[in-house]
């Protein structure tokens, strides 16, 4: 048997942290655990804290002094969980790279099967699905299983429920994510845009051991936002369209407001019907001016071109 053949292929274990001062030993100690009987890997974990305002720096410093194979980049403020995704990746070195929550809801032991369908059966990236919420609240999950459907219909990419960040990607298909640079990320939908073959192994959602959920209803909202904006044009087409049906719609209203009128004998009320034109134009007016606007932050944040992140320490 060649040397060759005898060398172990490295696992990168990319933790976006942020305030996980409760969570990360807990999460050090079951995912080494797992880790450690896969005795024809080798592996490291890189940590990236995002700005964190509690002990997570402090902890992730100790896990360095005590393990080799621990490493962490620390961001100078809070930049996101997509540019401490993106930060992981450019980072690691090896040969498949694995994005894990730190809260343990990405169960470790899933970790030999993602292995195996990435490294012996031909696959490219091999992906956890979420199964049931059972870790969120009720307007949450609603809200999720909306968004997911809505995106899906306007993005036509595959981002459905369930489809999160957590999988196994060789060191082809992470070069092809690290080649897409933009400031706007929005990791769900450059999954799906990057292509490659992708194996699904379902798991059930459990609540986390420790800590709080740091997605609020509305950053929830704005993740879902920037989803849709960065990958659909359909909202800008819908101004279009609806701007014909209001125009059709008030010819109709009128054109039916003057016959029932004169058959009735009645004089129809100009001024509120005029009012209540008015006020439903402008709405929709400013509906559509906010998601054009919308459409022009974003291209104006890319051409800034400022870093997606800035390292303030990293060992």
């Amino acid at each position: 048997m060649t040397e060759m053949t005898m060398e172990k292929k490295k696992i990168s274990v990319i933790v976006p942290c942020y305030n996980e001062e409760e969570t990360l030993q807990a999460f050090y100690r079951e995912t080494t655990k797992v880790l450690n009987t896969m005795e024809e890997i080798t592996y490291e974990l890189m940590f990236v804290d995002d700005g964190s305002a509690d002990c997570t720096l402090e902890i992730l410093r100790g896990l360095s002094e005590e393990d080799s194979r621990c490493h962490y980049i620390s961001f100078s403020r809070n930049f996101g969980k997509e540019a401490g995704m993106y930060a992981g990746l450019k980072e690691s070195t090896g040969d498949y790279c694995v994005i894990m929550d730190a809260d343990l809801q990405h169960p470790p032991t899933l970790l030999p099967q993602m292995y195996r369908a990435v490294h012996e059966e031909g696959y490219d990236c091999c992906g956890g699905k979420r199964c049931g919420r059972d870790g969120d609240g009720i307007l949450r999950s609603i809200f999720s299983r909306a968004f997911y459907h809505v995106s899906k219909g306007l993005t036509h990419m595959d981002m459905s429920d369930g489809y999160g960040d957590f999988r196994m990607m060789n060191r082809t298909m992470v070069e092809a994510i690290l080649n897409m640079q933009e400031y706007n990320r929005y990791m769900k939908g450059i999954y799906s845009f990057v292509g490659f073959r992708t194996k699904w192994i379902e798991f059930q959602n459990v609540e986390r051991q420790q800590g709080v959920s740091k997605w609020s209803i509305k950053s929830l909202f704005s993740y879902a936002m920037e989803g849709i904006l960065a990958f659909s044009t359909t909202p800008l087409k819908l101004a279009g369209a609806t701007g014909i049906l209001l125009v059709m719609g008030a010819i109709l209203y009128l054109i039916v407001s003057l016959v029932i009128c004169g058959v009735k004998a009645q004089a129809v009320s100009g001024f509120s019907v005029l009012l209540s034109v008015v006020l439903l134009l402008a709405g929709v007016q400013m509906l559509f001016l906010y998601i054009i606007g919308a459409y022009l932050s974003k291209d104006y944040m890319e051409n800034k071109k400022r870093p997606l992140y800035i390292v303030r320490e990293e060992r």
